[in-house]
C-alpha cells in the first residue's frame, strides 16, 4: 500500500497563490497518473487536475488557466501550483495515483487545508 502525504496548504487572500506538494511512499513514475482532488465542506470530492505518466494534464474547468499540476518522475513528488485564488477553491486537497482508467487507486491520506479569504 502506497502512502500520500499531502502538504503545503494555509490561510490566503484572494488572489493569493500556494503551491501544494504530494509525496508518495513510493517513487511516482511507476504510477499511470497522478491527481489533485478537493472537498469542500458539505460538498463531494472533486477532481482538480490530473497528469499522465507522459505529462499529459486535465484540469477542472474551475480552475483552467489558474492551477498548474506536475510531477517528478524522478522522485516520488506530485505538485499543484494554485494562483488567483478565489474562495470558492476553499477545500482539504487531497492526492492519489490514478490507474490507466483513472480509478484512484489507494487509500486516501489526511490532505492539506486551503482556506481562501476574501
Amino acid at each position: 500500500q502506497v502512502q500520500l502525504v499531502e502538504s503545503g496548504g494555509g490561510l490566503v487572500q484572494a488572489g493569493g497563490s500556494l503551491r501544494l506538494s504530494c509525496t508518495a511512499s513510493s517513487r511516482i513514475s511507476r504510477m499511470p497518473g497522478m491527481g489533485w482532488y478537493r472537498q469542500a465542506t458539505g460538498k463531494q470530492r472533486e477532481l482538480v487536475a490530473r497528469i499522465t505518466d507522459g505529462g499529459g494534464t486535465v484540469y477542472a474547468d474551475s480552475v483552467k488557466g489558474r492551477f498548474t499540476i506536475s510531477r517528478d518522475n524522478a522522485g516520488s513528488t506530485v505538485y499543484l501550483q494554485m494562483n488567483s485564488l478565489k474562495p470558492e477553491d476553499t477545500a482539504v486537497y487531497y492526492c492519489n495515483a490514478l490507474s490507466f482508467s483513472n480509478f484512484v487507486m489507494y487509500a486516501w491520506g489526511q490532505g492539506t487545508q486551503v482556506t481562501v479569504s476574501s
